[in-house]
């Protein structure tokens, strides 16, 4: 599923995110950049020992903010990695948190001049959070991004299963963009 938001796209699509053809994938990192579990370890799976290398100098990173490493052997030049909220009780701040970690990382793809990004489910796998909430936040806070600020041409969502990808796509076709789209 796609929709076009001014001059960007925002794709929805069911995959394997360390296999995107963009410019920077993001990465749901822990706190310490140091590799985990779930996207973030396979990222650092596929991408090799550079990624992990140049994350061992960046000092961790924030819940909610956003670094950047090369993507070593990836097909992306880069990795945001960004680190999401442990779901709570939807009380202490995790949305914030989460639309963060999504505002943080167009951030960087701006700054750094990139023009695609592709992002996971952040936070959706052992930090709990309940994925359409999460879809909803994710899709409000890029697209709000995009007609701020614009500068991307493609922001591409890849989830790892087709429930997920459903609650992503339910919440792309509903979110509306400023000017009523």
């Amino acid at each position: 599923m796609k929709r076009t938001f001014g001059e960007a796209a925002v794709e929805v699509t069911e995959g394997d995110i360390t296999e995107q053809e963009v410019d920077a994938i993001v990465n749901a990192a822990n706190s310490t950049l140091l590799g985990g579990g779930g996207v973030d370890g396979a990222i650092h799976r596929a991408g090799g020992p550079a990624i992990l290398a140049e994350c061992k100098t960046l000092g961790g990173c924030k819940t909610g903010d956003a670094k950047i490493t090369t993507g070593g052997n990836l097909p992306a030049n880069h990795v945001i990695h960004t680190a999401g909220p442990v779901y709570r009780d939807g009380k202490s701040g995790e949305s914030e948190f989460l639309a963060s970690c999504h505002t943080r990382s167009l951030a960087i793809v701006r700054e750094y001049k990139l023009r695609t990004i592709a992002f996971p489910a952040i936070s959706c796998g052992v930090y709990g959070y309940p994925i359409p909430d999460a879809a909803r936040i994710a899709m409000r806070t890029v697209v709000k991004e995009l007609e701020q600020h614009g500068g991307i041409d493609l922001v591409r969502f890849v989830l790892f299963d087709r429930p997920t990808y459903a609650e992503f796509a339910r919440a792309l076709e509903s979110v509306r963009g400023t000017n009523g789209s």
